[in-house]
């Protein structure tokens, strides 16, 4: 299949708001308000924003920092600053200080939106040092440089009277080869690197990825999308301008504090999500069932049995009847009842959580890519869905596993370079256009992708064997007494692990609160469960249970919940030690 990715950002958003040009375009939720933004509306905002900076000086070419939370704000800003031939720089929410002032200086950023007083507090100390730029802000106190957005639309609007068709001229002088994005990656290691992307490597991924999406597939405008992850991250930023395309209701919310009464409320279609959402639903849901009581509890537990021997290519027999009927729907009504499939991504999804919803009538897709590939290389096939492999490749992407087992990806998806490292860029890309991942997986007869661990990931026992800490951190998130896990053992005589648990399913299990040596010998038993079927060197010997969980905030995960091993082996130094002490 051929894919025409001869457009901008900017066009695919104009295709799908003349599919609902009478509705709303997005509604947003501002503390407990949902605010709706009609089409109309949104298309004067976006103009406005977008002749505000070409009124400050900013043109072809230039960078414009985003420093906001998801809301409506965003979307009009980001697409304000494409539709005028400018270069988006996101800055995520949560991105610590130092982070931020090595991206407005090193993207040369000429305006900076932020979004509110809290996180003006990131950058206001060190802003002085960069008095050419401009400061937007969505919300709160005007402090010294900074614009109020509505007074900078203001600006905006005056000029599109002084120059009639001035926006539009703009949009069309836009062309798929400029540069959209400059996405720097949060990373799990080292300086953030700024992965440049064009309007059609991100249109490309946007319509290629829809020839599978759930979110496509018998679609229709006014759809009701619920998007929730961080729109600095290329994901959910690729997500939202493919629901923009498709002509889309979009839900927007700051953050998952209160996701499933969101969830509800909206009743979508389709959301996407990383596996860490998946992994707290699962274990609700085993916590709660377990917990219950009488002849509720027990068919639950029954129906959980039920789904868990699902078979996902041959489908459920009478018995997965009886429990959809009984226990299955009551908990997609939970999910809002309209859920036509979840896309999982940014990190691995465990085969038996991906399975355990798709038994519930809940389709669970899972596909991989990386910021340099805008972001996919891989994909679901609705109709092939297999729990532990992030699909096929997209049409026109080309992928090989190298001698050393490390995935390369070609294709219209990959990235331009990194900006201003041409060394770096170097690194991961050969003269033939092929761009290592730093992943490691295999494919089957069939094309499908299985991803092993990342490359920089496996670590080496004394013993002198290797070891993926990812497939055994899957199978234990699994048990619902485990909140989050780290594998360990780097150059030590066994694998070790560190757990965080999860205290009220404890609790739920034992009928009051757990002892310290209570909880440990519930998480030796989720353990012992693990271990089934592994290696000798890849079993968990011993393992630390964590006194406070890891976090973004602590420096031990990225914004989308990756694990940062070196933070973690740093920040958690003292308990690693007890493990592997006198072994």
């Amino acid at each position: 299949m051929k894919i025409d990715a001869e457009t901008t950002l900017p066009a695919l958003a104009e295709e799908g708001l003349e599919k609902c040009a009478g509705g709303v375009a997005v509604s947003c939720r501002y503390g407990r308000e949902w605010r709706d933004t009609t089409v109309a509306d949104f298309r004067t905002a976006v103009a406005e924003i977008a002749l505000g900076l070409h009124a400050r000086g900013v043109r072809h070419g230039d960078r414009v920092c985003l420093h906001s939370e998801n809301r409506t704000e965003w979307l009009l800003a980001d697409l304000a600053i494409l539709s005028i031939g400018a270069v988006s720089v996101p800055i995520y929410a949560t991105q610590p200080a130092d982070q931020i002032r090595y991206i407005l200086q090193h993207s040369g950023a000429k305006v900076l939106f932020v979004s509110t007083d809290g996180l003006w507090q990131s950058s206001g100390a060190f802003i002085g040092d960069f008095p050419g730029l401009d400061v937007v802000g969505f919300d709160g106190a005007w402090h010294g440089q900074m614009t109020p957005l509505a007074d900078f639309r203001k600006e905006g609007a005056h000029l599109a009277k002084a120059e009639p068709g001035l926006f539009e001229r703009l949009r069309a002088a836009v062309m798929p080869d400029d540069l959209a994005s400059i996405t720097y990656t949060s990373g799990t290691t080292g300086v953030p690197k700024g992965v440049m992307l064009t309007h059609r490597n991100l249109a490309f991924s946007i319509l290629a990825s829809q020839t599978r999406a759930f979110s496509a597939r018998g679609g229709k405008p006014g759809d009701r999308m619920l998007s929730f992850l961080p729109y600095a991250h290329i994901y959910e930023h690729g997500v939202i301008y493919s629901y923009l395309q498709l002509g889309a209701h979009v839900f927007i919310v700051p953050n998952t504090d209160n996701l499933l009464e969101d969830i509800q409320h909206v009743r979508p279609v389709h959301f996407a999500t990383v596996p860490r959402l998946l992994e707290k639903v699962y274990g609700a849901i085993h916590t709660r069932v377990g917990a219950a009581r009488g002849v509720k509890g027990a068919l639950g537990r029954w129906a959980l049995k039920v789904a868990h021997r699902y078979d996902v290519e041959k489908g459920g027999g009478l018995a997965h009847r009886i429990a959809d009927r009984l226990v299955f729907s009551k908990m997609r009504a939970t999910m809002g009842g309209n859920i036509r499939g979840i896309s999982s991504g940014g990190a691995a999804l465990s085969a038996e959580i991906a399975r355990f919803f798709i038994a519930l009538g809940i389709p669970v897709g899972e596909g991989y890519g990386l910021t340099e590939t805008s972001p996919v290389i891989t994909t679901y096939d609705p109709e092939r869905l297999r729990p532990g492999s992030v699909g096929l490749p997209l049409p026109q992407v080309e992928v090989q596993i190298a001698p050393d087992g490390e995935i390369l990806v070609r294709g219209p998806n990959v990235m331009q370079g990194y900006y201003r490292m041409p060394d770096q860029t170097a690194e991961v890309m050969t003269e033939d256009g092929w761009f290592h991942t730093g992943d490691i997986g295999h494919m089957d007869a069939e094309g499908f992708l299985y991803i092993t661990d990342r490359k920089k990931e496996l670590f080496k026992l004394s013993t002198g064997k290797y070891v993926a800490p990812a497939p055994i951190e899957n199978r234990l998130i699994c048990h619902p007494v485990i909140e989050q896990v780290v594998i360990v053992g780097n150059g030590q005589k066994f694998t070790g692990a560190l757990i965080f648990p999860l205290v009220e399913a404890i609790r739920d299990r034992l009928g009051h609160e757990p002892s310290p040596d209570e909880v440990r010998a519930i998480l030796q038993k989720a353990v012992d469960e693990a271990n089934a079927g592994l290696p000798p060197w890849e079993q968990v010997k011993k393992f630390e249970v964590l006194g406070e969980p890891m976090s973004v905030e602590t420096g031990e995960y990225t914004p989308t919940l990756k694990r940062k091993r070196a933070q973690i082996a740093t920040r958690r130094h003292a308990e690693i030690a007890r493990i592997y002490k006198g072994a």
